[in-house]
């Protein structure tokens, strides 16, 4: 068996192609769920925003990069943790959010604003990382991965879909009313689908090295979850808060990731693997979080007003 670092998945340029599309189609019906007041509404929470664009951006890269260190993984799966960890969050998030009981509305803006914000800082903050680790920096070289080419690429799959959905939005909110839940829907479907079929087509590999990357991908996920219920906790943020700012740090949109690795690391075998891993993970965790969350009441501003609890 090879080194998970020697390995490339295979994914054919029309399959790429599509998926590109695909995640253009989520981020499109994502912002059909975005309205300019869910900007505005950052203006009346800035301390829960700013804790949870925090906690994304720059927490958990950091936490990662630890993480990577202590499991000392090979560095294919670094790069892959690092790169999971840089990506925004996807409209799960909201869903997730709505059925644990917490902050709907700062949920649905910090998507936005992160999702606004990756566009430039993703990349960057990845490349940053990854140089620092000390057995991923050396592969990350020989790749010679190029920033701004990777803004280049996610302005016109995430940007570009983001800012015309939103103008479909406050154009025709009849029509974006009729049709928001299904493209939400169909979207979300589609990139599992396309999941399902990237590790489907290299059902080996996955076979074969998810023994590497599912222990990795199982802490990195729960501190995921933890960085952003711990950030919010220590900053003060009442509990019907610290609920969306923990499923928003902790769902990360794992299909992004695929895309950057299938189009700029060839498929690079530990990185796929743990983004392919991820994602199914992910919504998993999620999903049991939110469901024990959603057994037991928030507590509300007028509840906690005071306390931290």
């Amino acid at each position: 068996m090879l080194p998970v670092d020697e390995i490339r998945l295979n994914f054919n340029p029309a399959s790429l192609l599509a998926l590109n599309a695909v995640l253009g189609f989520l981020m499109f019906g994502i912002a059909l769920d975005t309205r300019i007041g869910d900007f505005r509404r950052v203006a009346r929470m800035p301390w829960a925003m700013s804790v949870g664009v925090a906690a994304q951006f720059i927490v958990l890269p950091a936490v990662t990069f630890v993480l990577t260190l202590l499991l000392n993984v090979g560095p294919s799966i670094a790069l892959g943790m690092i790169l999971v960890a840089c990506c925004p969050p996807g409209n799960v998030s909201n869903i997730l959010t709505h059925r644990a009981k917490g902050n709907v509305a700062l949920s649905v803006s910090m998507t936005a604003i992160s999702n606004a914000l990756s566009i430039v800082i993703m990349p960057l903050n990845f490349a940053f990382w990854g140089s620092l680790q000390p057995k991923a920096a050396p592969l990350l070289r020989t790749i010679a991965l190029d920033p701004l080419e990777m803004v280049g690429h996610i302005v016109v799959i995430i940007g570009i879909p983001f800012v015309l959905g939103m103008l479909v939005n406050h154009l025709f909110p009849t029509f974006t009313q009729r049709v928001k839940k299904p493209v939400g829907a169909l979207s979300f479907l589609a990139l599992i689908g396309f999941i399902v079929g990237a590790v489907a087509g290299n059902w080996r590999y996955f076979l074969d090295y998810v023994g590497l990357v599912l222990l990795a991908v199982a802490l990195h996920d729960a501190l995921a979850f933890g960085t952003g219920y711990l950030c919010a906790r220590l900053t003060g943020l009442q509990d019907y808060d610290r609920r969306a700012v923990s499923i928003e740090v902790g769902i990360r949109n794992a299909g992004l990731g695929l895309v950057l690795i299938f189009s700029f690391f060839g498929g690079l075998g530990g990185m796929a693997v743990v983004a392919g891993v991820w994602g199914f993970w992910d919504i998993i965790a999620g999903l049991t979080l939110a469901s024990w969350w959603g057994r037991r009441p928030a507590q509300r501003a007028e509840q906690a007003r005071g306390t931290w609890a």
